[in-house]
């Protein structure tokens, strides 16, 4: 024993010396600037020791986000596409309400005959006979409607009504094969019947003898004879002149100004005696 005590002695003398110097050192760097220098080196020293004892940390990070689950990547994927899919519907309704409003400005600008009053229908159905070239309007004798009333679309002449119920009516279009018409050529004057051919793109001239002042390119507009269709509305196109051997009138087929099977918009013209219902 009395060889251990001087060691343990020894060891207890040098603990006090580290923790006296300890004290100092703390009251010195709390009240003075001396060990700023001192501080600062062995700041410096130490730095890429507390870089590499802080790698774990970082790695740990790191490997969290690339072993995201897989599901997670595919649900904000979905999410993505879901919201894309929403953006596109919006901006296919935008185009659509672009295009609306331009045929509707085309429809209103449609009418030459000022004196006239119109009223905007929607066209609701179509008839199911591809040979009888019906349709079916959101305008009926509640609006003012009547049997025998002219129907335009943007471009020129659609038909005319031939049944009327409150709320709805049927046109007959100009190009069904019961439907018939006077016009004349719109450069000279010349009048002719158009006829429908149950084509919706096709319309025929009756009775023109062969030596008829007519050409491939020519206008047809409605004459106003019969009083049924106001005069000055464009028909359709000249397109085709066949002259016949052993024939007494001229083949000519005519296509529609009209979009007959493509206008959802159309106008109803209303004359004197009906002139109560204004342009809505």
């Amino acid at each position: 024993m009395s060889t251990d005590f001087p060691s343990n002695s020894r060891l207890f003398k040098r603990l006090i010396a580290v923790v006296l110097l300890a004290v100092l050192l703390a009251i010195a760097d709390r009240h003075t600037t001396w060990l700023q220098p001192l501080k600062a080196t062995a700041q410096s020293a130490t730095a890429p020791l507390a870089w590499v004892a802080n790698l774990p940390a970082v790695f740990a990070r790191w490997g969290e986000s690339q072993l995201r689950p897989r599901d997670s990547y595919q649900q904000e994927l979905q999410q993505l596409e879901q919201e894309l899919l929403i953006y596109r519907g919006k901006l296919q309704q935008g185009v659509e309400l672009a295009a609306e409003n331009s045929r509707l400005r085309a429809l209103l600008n449609a009418s030459e005959v000022l004196a006239q009053s119109l009223l905007i229908s929607e066209v609701v159905g179509i008839s199911a006979n591809p040979y009888h070239h019906t349709l079916v309007i959101n305008r009926g004798s509640d609006d003012g409607v009547t049997v025998g009333q002219p129907v335009i679309d943007a471009d020129g002449l659609i038909g005319q009504v031939v049944a009327v119920r409150e709320q709805a009516s049927t046109v007959l279009a100009i190009t069904d094969a019961s439907h018939a018409l006077p016009v004349r050529l719109l450069r000279n004057g010349v009048r002719s019947i158009a006829e429908g051919t149950g084509d919706s793109n096709r319309l025929r001239l009756r009775y023109l003898s062969t030596t008829t002042d007519i050409v491939v390119g020519d206008e047809l507009v409605t004459s106003g004879l019969g009083e049924r269709f106001p005069a000055g509305y464009p028909v359709g196109l000249v397109v085709s002149i066949e002259r016949l051997k052993g024939r007494d009138f001229l083949e000519v087929e005519v296509r529609p100004a009209a979009s007959i099977d493509r206008s959802h918009y159309l106008l109803l013209l209303f004359n004197e005696r009906n002139n109560s219902a204004a342009v809505r």
